[in-house]
C-alpha cells in the first residue's frame, strides 16, 4: 500500500498526512520566493480536501486556487496543458467549456498522481503564473514526482 493513500477509505484517497505535507511544501516554496498564495487540494471528485491562505494573499486567490485544483482533477492535466489543448479545439468547444463554473485555464493547477493514478489535484494562486506552478510542483515533489 502506498503510504500517501488512505487505507481506511475508498481506494485512491489521499491520506490527511499527504494533504498536509503537499500544502506545507507549496506554502514553504511561496515563502522562500517572498510571495503570498492560497493553496487548495481537492480529491478526485473535485471536493475540497485541504486549503490554506497565506496572510496578505489576494482574496481572489482563494477561489482561483480552488478552481485550478478542480480543473486539474477534472481533466487529469495541469491547467496550463488544458489551455494548450483548448487552443486546438473549435471556438464553440473552447468557449463553451470556459463558460462553465469552476473551469479555468489559468496556470497553477496540477493533478496529484500516486502510482500513475489521479487521486486529486493542487491549485496555487496569488503570484505569477510561473510562481504558482513552481509552488504547486514543490507540493507534488514530496510524493516523489
Amino acid at each position: 500500500m502506498n503510504p500517501w493513500l488512505e487505507a481506511q477509505t475508498a481506494p485512491g484517497t489521499l491520506a490527511i498526512q499527504a494533504i498536509q505535507a503537499i500544502m506545507e511544501a507549496a506554502i514553504l516554496c511561496a515563502a522562500d520566493m517572498g510571495v503570498t498564495v492560497s493553496v487548495a487540494i481537492v480529491d478526485t471528485a473535485g471536493n475540497l480536501a485541504g486549503f490554506g491562505r497565506m496572510p496578505g494573499s489576494f482574496l481572489i486567490s482563494i477561489d482561483l486556487s480552488i478552481d485550478k485544483a478542480w480543473t486539474a482533477a477534472s481533466f487529469g492535466v495541469a491547467t496550463r496543458e488544458l489551455s494548450e489543448m483548448l487552443e486546438r479545439e473549435p471556438r464553440a468547444v473552447r468557449e463553451g467549456l470556459l463558460r462553465r463554473p469552476r473551469l479555468t485555464e489559468v496556470p497553477g493547477g496540477m493533478p496529484i498522481l500516486v502510482d500513475e493514478l489521479v487521486v486529486g489535484a493542487i491549485g496555487v494562486s496569488g503570484a505569477s503564473d510561473k510562481q504558482d506552478e513552481r509552488c504547486a510542483a514543490a507540493g507534488l515533489s514530496i510524493l516523489g514526482r
